[in-house]
């Protein structure tokens, strides 16, 4: 052992590392090896260890192809390969009905094409029949082959006795159409993908494959059936039943820009302060354990950036538990401080709230757009009135005040209406404003 020391010692050297700090690493293998796995064992999970080390430095991206195509059927497994693979800089083009296999397979040394087969409710047989028809060399190869044109062309081409209507509701939830109707800002219809198209792909289904039964003796291919684009959160949230989490996006988009008008700071930009800090996320992981001191909330605050380990106490919990819930947004107030357990940070939470809380708590007024004709302000106080609050001060009122802005060519005025005035301003409150408001023009102001 005493040679052995040398030999590490000298190849530290040759890496900048300082002697003292060879030594110390030596002598924890050093104790290690005399309580550790009988010798034959050790020799063949090093070995194993040093090639599959190998593998990830050299072949990374190979690496994760091999490593997720292994875990098609595992989500949790697969997520943790995907976000330990954009840690190296590894990048994932997204689920594609033109482009996929079922297999992940790399495509340069950057970059991976995300397997069709670890979409949900399909399987590897309906997967290869689908391939087949793009590459002409399924039961219909005297059609032809190449990428598929449209959902309709799509059912025509593929065996839809292998292909059914849950198979491709799977694909177009993952996003593996996207690609075929590419202007993501627009609504539905036949040439708007993202939320608009994948609403109005959904719902074309049975129509395209009805369509497919006679499409020998059809001249014009139908349009898609016209469907209410979906939010960011509707979007997503069926893209994680799909693939068993967030691909394409993150749910902390949908009211991202709003509440860092209030909430500034980023998770990844946290620092052991000690001071309470204002933080916005999405809600993950949550469980509830059983304390010292009563029941404690354990969860993950994402915002896209990073993620930090939360804990609330069972006062909060019981105060806030309708709001405290996986994939939802919170808006929380604590002290950061060192987790000892992970060596990364830790947030201890105080107070919490949901967005329509934070928007009347952080929110001076709502500010509407009016033009000569007053807004129905009663109906809406009267149907989202403020919510009054017991405290040792005697009863509050929570909401959010109106302010409505009257603009001519030579002259703006603008009318607070008070406390009397006050709503709850949950999102559809702000939606029936936005319908009352000149032009659409209501928002919350904040500063």
């Amino acid at each position: 052992m005493a040679k052995q020391r040398q030999i590490f010692r000298d190849g530290a050297a040759r890496q900048g590392i300082a002697e003292a700090k060879a030594d110390e690493v030596f002598d924890l293998m050093e104790k290690f090896a005399g309580y550790g796995f009988n010798k034959s064992h050790a020799a063949a999970y090093a070995l194993l260890a040093y090639h599959t080390a190998w593998l990830k430095v050299h072949c990374t991206v190979e690496f994760y192809a091999a490593n997720m195509t292994v875990e098609l059927g595992d989500t949790d497994k697969l997520k943790t390969l995907l976000n330990d693979a954009r840690q190296f800089g590894i990048t994932f083009e997204p689920p594609d009905i033109n482009r996929g296999t079922h297999r992940f397979e790399p495509i340069n040394d950057k970059s991976l094409r995300y397997g069709l087969g670890a979409i949900k409710g399909t399987g590897q047989g309906a997967i290869e029949t689908i391939v087949a028809a793009r590459e002409g060399t399924g039961e219909r190869a005297g059609e032809g082959g190449g990428p598929f044109r449209s959902l309709f062309d799509f059912a025509a081409r593929v065996d839809r006795q292998r292909v059914n209507k849950r198979v491709v509701e799977a694909l177009i939830k993952a996003g593996a159409f996207d690609a075929l109707y590419p202007d993501r800002a627009a609504g539905a219809g036949a040439s708007h993908a993202g939320a608009g198209a994948r609403a109005a792909l959904l719902a074309s289904v049975a129509l395209a494959f009805d369509w497919a039964d006679s499409h020998a003796a059809s001249t014009q291919e139908p349009g898609l059936v016209a469907a209410e684009p979906w939010s960011i959160k509707e979007r997503l949230t069926l893209e994680k039943s799909a693939l068993g989490f967030y691909l394409s996006g993150h749910l902390f988009e949908q009211s991202g820009a709003e509440v860092r008008l209030f909430a500034k700071r980023r998770i990844a930009d946290l620092v052991d302060t000690r001071e309470p800090v204002l933080l916005a996320g999405i809600v993950s992981d949550l469980r509830v354990v059983n304390g010292q001191r009563g029941k404690v909330a354990i969860f993950r605050l994402d915002d896209g950036s990073e993620y930090i380990e939360a804990v609330a106490n069972e006062d909060l919990l019981e105060a806030h538990g309708e709001r405290l819930r996986d994939d939802e947004l919170v808006i929380v107030q604590g002290k950061v401080q060192p987790d000892r357990f992970s060596g990364g940070l830790r947030l201890n939470v105080n107070q919490l709230w949901d967005l329509a809380a934070a928007r009347a708590r952080f929110g001076k007024y709502l500010a509407v757009a009016v033009n000569g004709k007053a807004p129905p302000v009663a109906d809406v106080i009267r149907t989202w009135p403020a919510k009054k609050l017991a405290t040792d001060e005697g009863e509050t009122q929570q909401g959010l005040a109106i302010r409505l802005r009257l603009e001519r060519q030579t002259v703006q005025a603008e009318l607070d209406l008070g406390d009397a005035a006050r709503f709850w301003p949950c999102d559809e409150a702000l939606a029936r404003w936005k319908t009352l408001a000149h032009q659409g023009q209501a928002a919350v102001v904040y500063e």
